[in-house]
């Protein structure tokens, strides 16, 4: 497996917002030249304005990869692994504790299946997901702090049978970079700040990415590729 990581040409980059980022990353993607055919995936909801951006310039179709982390009982923001449609799941398994902690990494787990099935259904009302067989998956989202669900991202994707995954995002961590590294073909990065105690802070404007915004990205991007 290749360890490519496309390094940042400036350590720390504020981004207006995610479709300026988005434009951004679509250019340091277009130069990498990657292998057609093509498949651009966001990982909702932050993702998406991103990838449309990225998509629209490659000229690619567009689809949601649906993906959900699963945060500590304690301390939901602190990442423990992630899930991922249809049957992934990715723990840190650094993090070691009694059969109690077990049994509460399942429950949460077990309650974000529910909302992964709910966005399924909303995202891709009776629709199949993008055929990934052969094709090169460029999965995006808004930033990386753990890399959790970007790792289960990418290992759903080479279970759909994409002959080639590149994961990508304005910002990550350097934990998350590494992580991510280890895992995909190539990895994308415009910015690896040695610190980063949240995605929010690289971006001016981080307003939460409501339902309809997804719906409406994704409806833009499958009615230009409708017939191909």
């Amino acid at each position: 497996m290749l360890q490519g990581v496309t390094l940042p040409a400036l350590p720390s980059l504020i981004f207006a917002d995610r479709p300026s980022a988005g434009r951004q990353l679509a250019e340091a993607v277009r130069k990498a030249h990657p292998r057609p055919p093509l498949s651009v995936l966001a990982l909702p909801r932050g993702g998406v304005p991103v990838a449309s951006e990225v998509a629209r310039m490659l000229d690619a179709p567009l689809d949601v990869l649906l993906v959900r982390k699963i945060g500590s009982p304690s301390e939901p923001e602190f990442a423990l692994g992630a899930i991922a449609s249809p049957d992934v799941v990715v723990r840190d398994d650094r993090i070691s504790g009694p059969p109690s902690d077990t049994r509460a990494f399942e429950r949460t787990a077990q309650c974000e299946w529910v909302e992964l099935e709910r966005r399924e259904r909303l995202y891709r009302p009776g629709m199949a997901p993008l055929s990934l067989h052969g094709r090169t998956a460029i999965i995006i989202d808004d930033g990386l702090a753990t890399g959790w669900t970007m790792l289960a991202a990418a290992r759903a994707a080479r279970r759909a049978g994409a002959a080639t995954v590149i994961c990508a995002a304005p910002v990550a961590s350097i934990e998350a970079a590494a992580r991510i590294g280890r895992e995909a073909d190539r990895t994308i990065f415009l910015s690896i700040p040695r610190a980063l105690s949240s995605v929010g802070e690289w971006y001016e404007d981080f307003s939460q990415v409501e339902d309809a915004e997804v719906l409406q990205l994704l409806r833009e991007t499958r009615d230009a590729h409708a017939g191909r």
